[in-house]
């Protein structure tokens, strides 16, 4: 395999957190992931015995988690850490939010059940690909933005505050504020 890094004497992780292509080979990458897993695990089983005090453990989690913000399990991540729920936001069942670049969702936002968040870019060409080289892009939803049932949010997207994004609306591009996105790909229908 070529040298892709030769003069960058960064570390994948350190790569990584730059936005710039990397190699998911990194062992403080690794970990960070495996303690994600082990809080979402342990967010997941304290939830069904008492959810307030299951809080602290989302807090652990996530970034940075707004008052009265609420989290329902199952709740899937890269690494939680590079997360902002802002306050007041509720966020439905089995939200996939893939943080390798920041996310961040505003105040009163509504995420409806099974919604995907992913910053994760790979290369278009086969053998960068082939080669395990990837990268990331954020993602910023306004405040007071509901995103419908299985809307799906891709890389580098930002959706202003007020907007609706329809049920199953796949967002490839930037949403302005105050209006209604359906589709896939996502496109405006009307302002609010």
């Amino acid at each position: 395999m070529p040298d892709f890094f030769e003069g960058d004497s960064r570390t994948n992780h350190e790569r990584m957190l730059a936005g710039d292509l990397y190699i998911a080979d990194d062992p403080d990458i690794a970990t960070s992931q495996q303690r994600a897993v082990r809080l979402a695990a342990r967010y997941q089983a304290a939830y069904a015995e008492d959810t307030e005090a299951a809080r602290s453990v989302v807090a652990e989690l996530i970034g940075d988690l707004g008052v009265g913000a609420h989290i329902r399990p199952p709740l899937f991540v890269d690494y939680g850490a590079h997360i902002t729920v802002g306050q007041d936001t509720f966020i439905n069942y089995n939200l996939t939010a893939l943080d390798v670049a920041p996310i961040t969702i505003g105040r009163d936002c509504q995420i409806g059940p099974n919604v995907q968040l992913l910053t994760p870019t790979h290369p278009v060409e086969p053998q960068p690909r082939r080669d395990k080289l990837e990268a990331a892009k954020p993602i910023t939803i306004g405040d007071n933005v509901w995103l419908g049932g299985g809307a799906i949010v891709l890389a580098g997207v930002s959706i202003g505050d007020n907007s609706v994004i329809g049920a199953g609306a796949v967002v490839t591009k930037d949403i302005p504020a105050n209006v209604v996105a359906v589709g896939n790909p996502a496109r405006v229908i009307r302002s609010i």
